[in-house]
């Protein structure tokens, strides 16, 4: 037996410990709480899935939304590309000087 790769000596182990620390009175009542903390993962888990499977099944039925040509073609107009000053500075920078290294004085 292998349970999120812990063998069954090691599970023995730890209930042991356990069942020291804890003490027998109060063991039904944590196995109890473990119990439904447990169970709400399994039903939150269980909604998840149920609510993706159902999303992707509406969205595989609809058909697909196209974009008309002249609507691309009008966006592509209203936001123009950025322009750059000759040489690859900014606007507003100041120009780059040619000339190589500056020189030591």
């Amino acid at each position: 037996m292998d349970f999120f790769g812990i063998g069954g000596w090691e599970i023995l182990l730890i209930l042991i410990v356990v069942l020291i620390v804890v003490g027998p009175g109060k063991l039904p009542e944590i196995a109890r709480t473990i119990g439904k903390t447990m169970r709400a993962i399994r039903k939150a888990s269980s909604d998840i899935t149920t609510t993706v499977t159902r999303e992707l099944e509406a969205t595989q039925n609809e058909p697909p939304s196209h974009i008309p040509k002249k609507e691309i073609e009008a966006l592509a107009v209203k936001s123009p590309a950025p322009t750059t000053q000759p040489g690859g500075g900014q606007p507003g920078s100041p120009p780059i000087e040619s000339g190589g290294a500056p020189r030591a004085q």
